[in-house]
């Protein structure tokens, strides 16, 4: 029997010794790929066996004639440096007469001397090189390839290539539109694999393999079959009230039927093995069956709900296990009541603790294959090394609404705000763009994250060896696969590895949720928590940042936690209080009930005769936690003394007396370290950490 593969490569070799008489049957397929040093196999240690070309060869067989017709440092552009037209590479490929042609170029067109003069003719150039070769052959086949990645640590990316490169990229398919070539897509496979570029432009063995790989699918159609993202498994939820895309992969061609709720839908497989089905908006219920099938096989779903999906992310708060918070082992004994809540827990190969990761784990955090799970009812098994913060916030939502809740946790304990942006983000803002590159020595990642990633790397033989700490790599392992998998929104607890530098997590944290709100492609609601109360000397500082961070970025709301901290352990245990304050803004922002979500809220600080009259929204029966004396205030005279005044709650307001002869200009309140400020609401929720400047004199009665 002949393999799916060699009936692939037979049809190919049907269609393309049919209808033009350009070859006999029995002739080799003659595949020309032209190029730059890409092609060419620069910097490869076995450039001759190890180069694309090469391993394509080994890839279609013997009824294919690969050649390598790579020019190092060639440019597309005629007028370039080094005009790929004038190589003798260039007359070598035209005598040869390709049955098939692969172009990648473009690459050196980015050099200064280049594109600045001359990038107005990149599109007739690629015309005039496409013709030319037609002309020799007026059968061959063309595809023109989007080009491989330059990186960051490129010494010229920002001065001028990164732009220089974005404006090649984006013509190269309308060339191939205009000129009716196919198209490979040679960038987006390598795009999260900088460890396969040691000089930042020139990709290593496994790269290039890659490369081979890319242009063997394409040229053949064969994708391996139908495969489903990880995120298609028994016991899913799908978000209710948003069209639900259902994709995957398969062979280019073939004919995807989805199966749902006695509806069909289908979907024919594209050029590049993608296919796509849209099941429209529904509402929520459940549980349903699934199947998904092609002309060979079928999968079929099962125990699928249509409901809420939250993602829950960040780092050890988040982690943070069920069976470790404080009542958490009776909890898990209870858990899957209510019965509509699914969880989905992506786990990490390995932890960041104080270990030598072995090779395996180097290598599957190269490969992006860091992160797996599967779709659980909550149950008494599921539920136990599922996050605490997410399970409660989860629970509360699915009890008050009645709507099935599916839970997605990923959460890297250490991880650093950065390591959750996407790359194309960061590269294109210069206050971020450098830490791609630099992060190992860069002061502006936190030296722990350095230190501990240092401790995991020990024994990595690769520069570039990829961390979970590292910039973009929790978005490139885990967020990516997700982003076209609809949700209600995100619940976030992070920041403990961004507190050495406040200025910069504010920029850093308003760029994720812009990024991540691009990437689904809707204003998705982001809920997070306050750092908690520690004696780490910066955290006050953070902790009111994260405050205003809410006033400033739509859509956001904070959940305090500052009053459930440990002046010790950074891993306070109680965490079913700070799950049930997220879902109190999420049950009354996104799902608009009349439960109470907020703490009191500090607007105004008056200078009343010689008392300090604070006043706040969400003040409702403004007192204190058991009645106990007002903690947690302080003033801040000229001098940037700071003063502990007698404090007291009156009238749903804080009066604060300041002290004879001093000029008092700012007031703190809960703006230590670890703090046991206790002022809250009659909802029972805390006012936050807050500084506030004196507003003016004036008469206040109370």
């Amino acid at each position: 029997m002949f393999s799916k593969r060699t009936w692939l490569v037979f049809i190919l070799l049907a269609v393309l010794s049919t209808g033009n008489g350009v070859f006999a049957q029995n002739e080799l397929t003659k595949v020309a790929c032209i190029g730059n040093s890409v092609t060419y196999g620069y910097g490869l240690q076995n450039r001759k066996q190890d180069n694309y070309p090469a391993k394509l060869q080994g890839l279609l067989g013997n009824k294919f004639e690969v050649k390598n017709y790579g020019h190092s440092g060639a440019t597309l552009l005629k007028r370039g440096h080094n005009p790929y037209y004038k190589t003798p590479e260039f007359s070598s490929v035209l005598a040869f007469k390709p049955n098939i042609v692969i172009i990648h170029l473009g690459l050196n067109d980015t050099d200064p001397r280049d594109w600045p003069n001359y990038g107005r003719n990149f599109e007739a150039d690629y015309s005039w090189l496409i013709d030319t070769l037609r002309a020799g052959n007026p059968g061959v086949r063309i595809y023109i390839c989007l080009l491989t990645p330059i990186f960051s640590g490129h010494v010229r990316f920002k001065s001028g290539t990164r732009e220089w490169y974005g404006q090649i990229q984006k013509l190269i398919p309308l060339i191939a539109q205009a000129n009716k070539t196919g198209l490979i897509d040679f960038h987006e496979q390598l795009y999260h694999r900088p460890d396969l570029f040691p000089d930042n432009v020139q990709p290593a063995k496994e790269g290039a393999m890659i490369l081979a790989q890319t242009a063997y699918r394409r040229i053949t159609g064969d994708f391996d079959g139908l495969k489903l993202p990880e995120v298609f498994a028994d016991n899913m939820v799908l978000q209710r009230n948003r069209p639900v895309p259902v994709y995957g992969t398969a062979n280019a061609g073939d004919r995807i039927t989805v199966s749902f709720r006695n509806k069909k839908y289908v979907a024919v497989t594209n050029e590049y093995g993608e296919w796509h089905a849209r099941l429209p908006a529904m509402d929520a219920g459940g549980p349903f069956q699934m199947y998904i099938g092609d002309k060979d096989s079928v999968v079929v779903l099962k125990n699928i709900l249509i409901g809420d999906v939250w993602i829950c992310a960040g780092q050890s708060n988040m982690f943070f296990p069920l069976k470790k918070a404080t009542g958490g082992p009776d909890e898990i004994q209870h858990a899957g009541v209510p019965s509509n809540l699914h969880l989905y827990k992506l786990n990490p190969y390995a932890e960041t603790d104080s270990v030598v990761w072995d090779s395996t784990t180097l290598a599957k955090a190269n490969q992006l294959k860091f992160f797996s799970g599967s779709w659980k009812e909550c149950n008494a098994t599921s539920s136990e090394n599922f996050s605490a913060v997410a399970y409660y916030f989860g629970k509360k939502i699915a009890k008050e609404t009645n709507v099935a809740i599916g839970l997605i946790e990923i959460a890297v304990g250490g991880s650093p705000a950065e390591s959750w942006i996407d790359r194309y983000t960061m590269e294109n803002d210069d206050a971020l763009v450098d830490m791609l590159s630099t992060w190992r020595k860069s002061d502006f990642v936190m030296q722990w994250c350095r230190n501990r990633a240092d401790v995991n790397l020990k024994k990595a033989v690769n520069p570039k060896q990829r961390h979970t700490y590292e910039p973009c790599y929790n978005y490139e392992a885990a967020v990516a696969p997700l982003t076209r998998f609809p949700v209600k929104g995100v619940v976030w607890y992070q920041g403990e590895s961004n507190a050495h530098n406040v200025e910069l997590y504010k920029h850093l944290f308003a760029t994720m949720v812009s990024s991540w709100r691009q990437k689904w492609g809707y204003n998705l609601p982001f809920y997070y928590v306050q750092l908690s109360g520690i004696n780490r000397p910066s955290w006050p500082a953070f902790r009111e940042a994260q405050r205003r961070l809410q006033e400033q970025i739509p859509n956001t709301a904070m959940a305090v936690s500052f009053d459930m901290g440990d002046p010790l352990n950074v891993h306070y245990p109680n965490k079913e209080i700070v799950g049930e304050r997220l879902a109190r803004l999420a049950l009354h922002y996104t799902y608009k009930t009349s439960i109470a979500a907020n703490g009191p809220k500090p607007v105004s600080a008056l200078l009343a005769g010689d008392r300090i009259v604070v006043s706040f929204l969400f003040a409702k029966q403004l007192k204190t936690v058991n009645n106990m004396p007002l903690r947690g205030f302080e003033l801040i005279n000229e001098k940037g003394e700071r003063i502990v005044p007698e404090a007291s709650v009156k009238n749903n307001k804080v009066l604060l007396l300041v002290p004879a002869g001093d000029k008092i200009k700012a007031i703190n309140y809960a703006m230590q370290p670890f703090t046991r400020a206790n002022l809250i609401n009659g909802a029972g929720l805390p006012a936050s950490t807050f500084t506030m400047q004196i507003n003016k004199k004036g008469n206040f009665f109370y």
